[in-house]
């Protein structure tokens, strides 16, 4: 029966008929044909066209079904990406955006059977982050551009620079509020005020405003004195007071111990010494601030740690099983070797998380201000989920450190 005339009912209604959607099992990839029916479908698997079209695919059938894979992925992360970008979005839903354009790849040609074997190779690879629901399999995409990561390293780092610019600024408010307090409070123990009278006689008034100490004693106001000046002045106290003890002579038990217990009076080395501990202990906090920012990242991943599978998209298997970092891919992106089954996986930092050793057990810095550095475990508190750590190489070798977060530390792994 040959073909009706343009413009006749049958042509307009097979128009329409060929312009929709049809059944996807009446579909043939090799031929890219799309059959009405069953009957049509038949007989297009016994022509000519399509059993040459067989005979190629025979020759090398895995070639040709990872090409079909290969471009079914690309079409479905390019939607994915394209109209949902990064926010987690329900399978199907992506699907069925896929299949709505009529010259699509369909899924019977490519190495999946279903949609459920897809998205779960979709997690395997660290493409995209997966999890399922009672409502069923959501998606997440996981961008990996070179220009969208430089970006957002360049949002974060000028979101950094504005944060520690007001942290400065906070920092020196909270001086000078201190500064004055203090003040103010050895201006109200100094004098009490008095009732101003005037006598008498017609002399002037005279108004002394020298400051009386504690003893009673009239001595001159002195503005505070910096922190590196009061170090000076305290090491320098200490190595006069020692070469006046090598001066005298050194000698019998008794001068040394009227000096030791001269030590303990106002504005005596001990004082000064505490002077200086307050002193270091705020240069030593504000180190240690400077290299929590500079070493605090987004990423943790380091080679040779051991680390805990927390995702359910690879089965019973692997969910809650350890292994250690054998490889690091990316900043993002490690290879896995199972501790159990000795199985490579390659897996995204999101589905991993830290170990916690026993106390005693070597452990490495992943995040924070000494990270990098290897270190034993000293104690452990639950409460606070914080641990406290000995560094045990470098330049800060047996520096401890406590209130070490779960997340900055983990077990190092071991060939024993």
């Amino acid at each position: 029966m040959g073909k009706h005339e343009v413009g006749t009912p049958k042509y307009i209604a097979n128009k329409i008929k060929a312009k929709g959607l049809q059944k996807l099992r009446w579909y043939c990839q090799m031929c890219q044909k799309q059959c009405r029916d069953e009957n049509g479908f038949k007989c297009h698997m016994m022509s000519e066209s399509h059993q040459r079209q067989l005979l190629i695919f025979a020759d090398n059938a895995d070639r040709y079904i990872d090409e079909f894979s290969k471009e079914f992925e690309e079409g479905y992360l390019e939607l994915l990406s394209r109209q949902f970008g990064t926010k987690r979005v329900h399978a199907n839903r992506v699907y069925q955006d896929y299949i709505s354009e009529r010259h699509h790849l369909h899924m019977n040609a490519t190495q999946w059977e279903t949609l459920t074997e897809f998205v779960k190779w979709l997690g395997r690879e660290g493409k995209c982050v997966v999890d399922e629901t009672e409502k069923g399999w959501y998606v997440q995409y996981i961008d990996r551009d070179p220009e969208t990561i430089a970006l957002q390293e360049a949002l974060a780092k000028k979101e950094k620079m504005d944060k520690d610019d007001e942290e400065k600024m906070m920092h020196f408010i909270q001086k000078q509020i201190e500064e004055g307090k203090q003040k103010a409070k050895g201006s109200e123990g100094s004098s009490a005020p008095t009732e101003l009278m005037r006598g008498d006689s017609e002399e002037p008034l005279k108004l002394n405003l020298s400051l009386k100490g504690k003893s009673g004693g009239e001595e001159e106001f002195k503005p505070p004195v910096p922190v590196s000046s009061r170090l000076k002045e305290v090491e320098g106290g200490q190595r006069g007071a020692l070469e006046a003890e090598r001066r005298s002579g050194g000698g019998g038990g008794q001068p040394r111990q009227e000096k030791r217990a001269g030590e303990g009076g106002v504005g005596g080395p001990s004082s000064g010494a505490k002077r200086s501990r307050n002193a270091l202990d705020d240069i030593m906090h504000e180190e240690e601030s400077k290299k929590e920012r500079a070493n605090r990242k987004d990423h943790w991943l380091a080679e040779g740690i051991v680390v805990k599978v927390i995702t359910k998209t690879l089965g019973d298997k692997y969910y809650k099983r350890k292994g250690y970092t054998s490889e690091i891919l990316s900043k993002y992106v490690a290879m896995v070797t199972m501790l159990d089954t000795g199985h490579k996986l390659k897996l995204d930092q999101a589905h991993l998380e830290t170990v916690i050793p026993a106390v005693g057990r070597r452990v490495k810095v992943v995040n924070g201000a000494y990270r990098g550095s290897d270190a034993v475990l000293r104690a452990l508190n639950q409460d606070k989920f914080c641990v406290a750590i000995e560094i045990c190489s470098g330049p800060l070798k047996g520096r401890m450190v406590e209130g070490v977060q779960y997340e900055d530390i983990s077990k190092v792994h071991s060939l024993e």
